[in-house]
């Protein structure tokens, strides 16, 4: 069986996976709960949950850490706008999201911590990175100096001219007078009327956004962690920016694997609250079943942008139905059903950067197989499929 093999966003190429200790750390960036679970969503944690589970299954350690971001303008915003508490707000999407992960079958990290439980810890890098020269406070808020890290701009490889107008379409404010440069980004902002706050030798104020997935992931997986995972739009601004600090505060390489999944399109546009084109997995939940929403997600590969179409669903549905035919399928007395070919291409797809659409199809004609051979013994057949189905998180229905 070929060994695993990762596409790196940091270097654009697929490299070899290797772990000296046994042990993995995987950090996935998390929901920031202003709104219910979209199927956008549900495509990113489907897929980490996806690499969890095959990562154990040959044989690591995984901790997987998966943040809460429960302190954003996002949330503030959405508070104001429907007159509730921030942390009702908080409180009620997060119930939902998880609610939505639980039925898709998702595996519950290992850790799942809240952003507002390690301000202490964002302090302390904020600390850091000032007595380092690398921040620099004013009025009370302190921001990252881009000029003092010459590898900024190597996760995303984009120029500053080209930087500037993503990061002010993702919550940078270029105007700030407080900034030295535009694209320097916030590590602690000072209170404003209304808003929660938290006490820092800066005075009251809260964390910027990028150093709370800086602070989170080296609390728990330390300085260097083996994956960081979350959506392609992540890399820019969040993720070089999580790159910059926390190796400008640690002196440490960061990430050894970048992994992004792709933008689910719907409308012709990226599925996304602000744009309001979603397709909503409680609504989906309502017409199909765990094993046909799973399979539709997997379907295509992680890298790849897709746009929603319910016929991918109703095709998942019908495979789903395939399947639970092999299930209520007797012991045969015959020869045992030659299934290595498909064993053999499934563990070789999975292995080659986690192409599941592959993987999914060998088992699709495994049970194309299995019908077909009415008068040969199954049982080596379906526990494989088991076992693949396990790795896929689908569940064996009858």
């Amino acid at each position: 069986m070929k060994r695993l093999r990762i596409f790196n966003s940091l270097t654009g190429k697929k490299e070899l996976f290797q772990s000296d200790t046994g042990r993995v750390g995987v950090y996935v960036c998390g929901v920031t709960p202003y709104d219910v679970t979209h199927l956008g969503h549900a495509f990113t944690y489907t897929f980490f949950d996806v690499v969890v589970r095959y990562l154990r299954y040959l044989g690591f350690r995984v901790t997987y850490v998966q943040n809460l971001t429960d302190i954003d303008d996002d949330i503030l915003n959405k508070a104001k706008q429907e007159g509730k508490n921030w942390k009702q707000v908080v409180e009620e999407n997060t119930r939902e999201y998880l609610d939505d992960m639980r039925w898709l079958n998702n595996l519950q990290p290992d850790v799942y911590p809240r952003a507002t439980d390690h301000i202490e810890d964002m302090i302390q890098i904020g600390v850091e990175l000032q007595k380092k020269g690398k921040a620099y406070e004013k009025n009370g808020c302190v921001y990252f100096n881009i000029d003092s890290d010459q590898g900024y701009g190597k996760l995303s490889k984009l120029s500053a001219r080209k930087m500037l107008p993503i990061a002010n379409e993702r919550g940078n404010n270029p105007d700030d007078p407080n900034k030295r440069d535009p694209l320097d980004f916030v590590l602690w902002q000072a209170t404003k009327p209304g808003e929660p706050f938290w006490q820092s030798p800066w005075g009251e104020g809260r964390p910027g956004w990028h150093i709370e997935c800086c602070a989170i992931s080296m609390k728990y997986l330390g300085n260097t962690i083996d994956i960081h995972g979350g959506g392609r739009d992540l890399i820019f601004p969040h993720h070089e920016n999580s790159l910059a600090q926390s190796e400008s505060a640690t002196g440490r390489h960061f990430v050894r694997y970048w992994m992004h999944t792709a933008m689910v399109r719907h409308q012709g546009e990226k599925m996304s609250k602000s744009l309001g084109n979603l397709v909503l997995l409680n609504d989906l939940r309502q017409k199909y079943d765990v094993n046909a929403i799973r399979m539709s997600l997997l379907s295509h590969h992680y890298r790849s942008a897709w746009a929603f179409n319910e016929e991918d669903l109703r095709n998942a549905e019908k495979d789903n139905g395939l399947f639970k035919k092999i299930w209520l399928a007797q012991s045969r007395a015959g020869a045992p059903l030659h299934m290595n070919d498909c064993e053999r291409g499934f563990f070789d797809a999975m292995n080659d950067d986690f192409n599941t659409p592959l993987a999914i199809e060998i088992l699709r004609k495994l049970a194309v197989r299995i019908l077909e051979n009415e008068d040969r013994e199954v049982l080596e057949a379906k526990t494989f499929l088991n076992r693949a189905f396990n790795i896929l998180g689908l569940v064996v229905e009858y």
